[in-house]
């Protein structure tokens, strides 16, 4: 059996993440190097423990957020696809098994926004990990003049978490954002459709998928029951009005 840490400490791999992250900083690209694919990897085995997956699906996770990136090294168009060929080849030649290298490869040929889908557990939970990875230590700078938007977005990004509750069937990205640097809606130009896909793969996972900046709840929805409060006390308000 191919453990995470055969992989972790296969030179092929290693050489490939750091060619995939020097292409990305050759075009000017936030970091996507070892510390990256780490934390994909650690957020990707995390989220699917902490929702009681089994021990190999688990560690199946952490394998495919630690290579997802792998296919930056050619181009960053349809890098998953490109990336999940490269990884086929190379744990096939370790030995995997073929379903365990499929259900890999499948989720890093998915995560992009573009073209892919929440369509497996573990692809689910690598959308979730990847998309949540916004920092200002991902900010590398070569050129001179003032930051693009990738830029200004990730270097406002104090802190961020992202957190499963199991008992309400939530999971949640929890950012706080500076915005004497930038504004919450330039994250959304970037990050809208991350998000969306960030939902989907939340309700695949069986949960809902909240966003929270600054302490406000920006995607998701309120509880149920609390809802219908709000909107009985709105009726009644109108009723109300109506009478007066």
């Amino acid at each position: 059996m191919i453990r995470y840490k055969d992989v972790r400490n296969n030179p092929n791999f290693k050489l490939l993440i750091n060619r995939a992250w020097d292409y990305l900083k050759a075009k000017g690209y936030t970091e996507h190097g070892v510390r990256h694919v780490s934390y994909v990897s650690k957020i990707t085995s995390r989220i699917l423990e902490d929702l009681g997956f089994d021990e190999r699906t688990v560690e199946l996770g952490a394998i495919t957020g630690y290579l997802h990136d792998v296919g930056n090294m050619h181009n960053r168009k349809h890098h998953g696809i490109t990336g999940a060929t490269i990884v086929y080849t190379e744990l096939r030649a370790m030995g995997m098994e073929l379903a365990e290298v499929c259900d890999i490869t499948t989720a890093i040929a998915n995560h992009e926004e573009e073209i892919g889908a929440a369509i497996s557990p573990i692809t689910a939970a690598l959308i979730l990990a990847d998309k949540s990875d916004a920092h200002r230590t991902r900010v590398h700078r070569t050129k001179s003049g003032p930051p693009d938007i990738h830029d200004r977005v990730n270097l406002a990004v104090l802190n961020s978490k992202l957190y499963v509750d199991k008992g309400k069937k939530t999971i949640t990205l929890d950012i706080e954002f500076d915005q004497r640097l930038c504004q919450i809606m330039d994250y959304f130009e970037i990050y809208l459709k991350r998000m969306e896909m960030c939902k989907s793969a939340a309700t695949l996972l069986g949960c809902r998928f909240r966003l929270v900046i600054n302490g406000l709840e920006l995607l998701g929805h309120l509880e149920t029951q609390q809802q219908e409060k709000l909107q009985q006390q709105e009726l009644l308000k109108q009723k109300n009005r109506a009478g007066a």
